[in-house]
C-alpha cells in the first residue's frame, strides 16, 4: 500500500474525521463552522483538520483571515479500490472459515 493511501485510511479511521468529511462534502466551511458541530475544543478540531489535510482528503482555501475547508473528492476515489480489495479479501477468508467449519461438522 502506498504511503498516501495509508495516511488516508488512518485519517478516515476516526469517526470524527469522517463526520468532518461529511460536513465539507458539498460545501466549504470555516474551521469555526466545523467546530460548532462538535462538543470538543477548537484545537481538537484543528488537529483533525490537519490530519485530513495531510492525507489530502480536504482542500483548504484562505478567504481573508479565515481558512475554508472542502472535501477533496478526487482523493477519495482511489481509496475505494483499496477498501474494496480489503473487503473482498475478508469475505474470501470468511467463506474459507465457513467451509472449513462445515467440513468439520460433517465428519
Amino acid at each position: 500500500m502506498e504511503p498516501m493511501e495509508e495516511a488516508a485510511l488512518r485519517a478516515i479511521a476516526s469517526p470524527r474525521r469522517r463526520e468532518i468529511l461529511r460536513l465539507v462534502w458539498d460545501r466549504e466551511l470555516s474551521s469555526g463552522d466545523i467546530a460548532s458541530h462538535f462538543d470538543v475544543s477548537w484545537p481538537a478540531i484543528s488537529q483533525n483538520l490537519r490530519v485530513l489535510e495531510g492525507a489530502e482528503l480536504v482542500r483548504t482555501r484562505r478567504c481573508g483571515t479565515a481558512r475554508l475547508y472542502r472535501a477533496n473528492r478526487s482523493r477519495l476515489g482511489p481509496l475505494r479500490a483499496v477498501l474494496v480489495k480489503m473487503w473482498e479479501a475478508d469475505l474470501d477468508r470468511l467463506a474459507e472459515l465457513a467451509e472449513d467449519e462445515e467440513r468439520s461438522a460433517s465428519t
